[in-house]
């Protein structure tokens, strides 16, 4: 297993000194897979992209209570964290009450607000409209105010040493706003892995196996108290340790390693982020200490 961890990370370092590399994926008549540079028959081409994927709808939606001819627009937020959220009214007819067809609000954690009150302009006659609601985790007055940089993580494991696979930047999958400074630390599957900030778990996933359905894999969010956001991804099927709302210092013990979702080999892809405004941006940090990047083995140097 760890061979074949070296040899796809050796890879994906070329990958990164070298943007137009196509990684292939075959299975030899042993059964064996293997990963190269170079063209073989029936091999696979490699997607080079890592896409975070964190569904919300579930835990905040649009609800619309009607009473007395009025038409109430609530949104409700069941997680334990802030969200932006955008409500767009369209095919707008016979209503009253819509000062303005776009609708942008920050909503408190664990909480039902009304955002508007329609009725009709003819009374009697049937209003009409479609609304459509997006959200955003976070608040992006206390993400846009963060300090960026400005706090040193602890190393969010236990044992090693360990070493980079991919840092920020990376040409395999750290190339989006919401992972463009993210770091992949190699290491073998069942790692402990810990907080490396305090704060509250607002989202969490542990029942993804190989794949799953989501990219991220099995993954924690911790809402930290400036308005940042650590994630910790790939995580092992049923090792979270932690529940949505409980408060975690660092240290505390959140999953293990795993190799869940979009990910070609065990490891922990560890990000800050922000919401800087309908949008989740990826930020700059640095650990506490000095992680090694992995040897380029592909190209005999670091």
């Amino acid at each position: 297993m760890l061979e074949r961890l070296l040899v796809v990370c050796a890879l994906l370092l070329a990958a990164q000194s070298a943007s137009a590399i196509t990684i292939y994926r075959f299975t030899d008549a042993n059964g064996v897979v293997s990963f190269t540079d170079q063209p073989v028959k029936g091999a696979q081409i490699m997607k080079l992209r890592e896409r975070m994927v964190e569904r919300i709808d579930s835990q905040v939606r649009l609800n619309v209570k009607k009473a007395k001819g009025t038409d109430s627009l609530y949104v409700r937020n069941d997680l334990y964290a802030p969200v932006e959220i955008e409500l767009k009214l369209s095919g707008v007819k016979n209503v009253v009450g819509v000062a303005d067809q776009v609708i942008r609000r920050t909503i408190p954690a664990r909480s039902n607000e009304r955002l508007i009150a329609l009725s009709p302009q003819v009374p009697g006659k049937a209003m009409t409209y479609k609304p459509s609601l997006r959200s955003i985790v976070g608040d992006p007055q206390r993400g846009l105010a963060s300090n960026v940089g400005g706090y040193r993580y602890p190393l969010p494991w236990v044992g090693g040493p360990f070493r980079i696979s991919q840092g920020p930047n990376g040409a395999y999958s750290h190339v989006g706003a919401r992972s463009r400074y993210a770091i992949d630390i190699a290491m073998p599957e069942g790692t402990q892995i810990i907080a490396a900030r305090s704060g509250t778990v607002i989202k969490t996933e542990n029942s993804q196996t190989g794949r799953g359905a989501n990219p991220s894999g099995n993954f924690v969010r911790i809402l930290h108290d400036d308005g940042t956001m650590g994630v910790y991804l790939h995580l092992k099927q049923g090792s979270v340790s932690v529940k949505e709302g409980e408060r975690v210092a660092v240290g505390t013990p959140l999953g293990r390693s795993g190799n869940t979702g979009n990910s070609t080999g065990p490891h922990l892809h560890f990000v800050v982020q922000r919401n800087v405004g309908l949008a989740l941006e990826s930020i700059p940090y640095e650990f506490a200490q000095p992680v090694q990047n992995l040897p380029n083995f592909a190209i005999g140097g670091n």
